[in-house]
């Protein structure tokens, strides 16, 4: 039994634990000795990035767990068969597609002249000298929306669907609106899905490189793209793995946060 555990070990170890060991220690070790200095060059010269990331992260998802209880509460309530089948097979596309193939399928979408904006001035909604580029912040929360919706979506109708219908009928009877049945009714019952659905998100998109780099050829930016400037351009991986461990951090916070909800409502009498 062991020796079919060493392998899947030793590979998680190699890939994994040594490379984030050795990313922490090198992040606390410069010119040999132990020192913050990383640290203090690294928000010296990227606090602007540093907020900015919380902030498109945030706001990214957000938009993300709205539309997600969105889709998951018209899948649920929805009383259109056709709306609800297209909404079902439509929804899941972007999941297919690979964070990459999304930035450069965004920055056709997204440009001054792109499809998006040639869609307004076709139809009348848009004059050809008021089209504008979304290529930068707006670019990037909506190519992270885009592709993290149907991920959390999908866990969300599945939570959703599994509950018992009973409440929803029941409130149905009584009079309430499906917007009503869905806030207090539906959401409080799948929140905890909800949440490991965001944290995921947000771990998955503080990791995103070709987005940012793709979309937002301005600054700020967000500190994927500064790990790889450090290393690409001054070989300073102290500095890049001192960013790297500020988004550890950021995602640890996230983390502590809905454990310590989680530990609370266990402990509930």
């Amino acid at each position: 039994m062991i020796c079919l555990v060493v392998p899947a070990l030793l590979l998680v170890i190699a890939l994994f634990i040594y490379p984030l060991a050795f990313s922490l220690v090198t992040a606390f070790e410069r010119e040999g000795a132990w020192t913050f200095a990383n640290f203090t060059k690294a928000y010296d010269f990227y606090s602007l990035d540093i907020y900015f990331t919380v902030i498109i992260i945030g706001i990214s998802t957000v938009l993300i767990g709205m539309i997600s209880v969105a889709i998951g509460g018209y899948l649920t309530l929805g009383e259109n068969p056709l709306a609800v089948a297209i909404l079902k097979w439509l929804y899941r596309w972007p999941l297919f597609i690979p964070f990459i193939v999304a930035g450069q399928l965004m920055r056709t979408f997204l440009a001054k002249n792109g499809m998006m904006n040639n869609m307004f001035i076709e139809a009348g909604l848009l004059e050809p000298l008021q089209a504008t580029s979304f290529l930068d912040w707006r670019g990037i929360v909506i190519t992270f929306v885009w592709k993290q919706t149907p991920f959390v979506a999908l866990l969300v109708a599945g939570a959703m669907a599994s509950l018992d219908r009973s409440t929803i009928e029941a409130a149905r009877n009584l009079g309430a609106k499906r917007l009503r049945i869905l806030l207090q009714i539906v959401v409080p019952q799948v929140q905890q899905t909800l949440s490991v659905g965001l944290i995921l998100s947000f771990v998955t998109m503080m990791s995103v490189l070709s987005v940012p780099m793709m979309l937002n050829a301005k600054t700020p930016t967000m500190l994927t793209v500064d790990m790889a400037f450090r290393i690409n351009s001054y070989g300073d991986y102290g500095v890049a793995n001192a960013l790297g461990f500020i988004s550890y951090l950021m995602t640890g916070v996230v983390a502590w946060v809905y454990l310590r909800q989680g530990v609370r409502k266990g402990g509930a009498p």
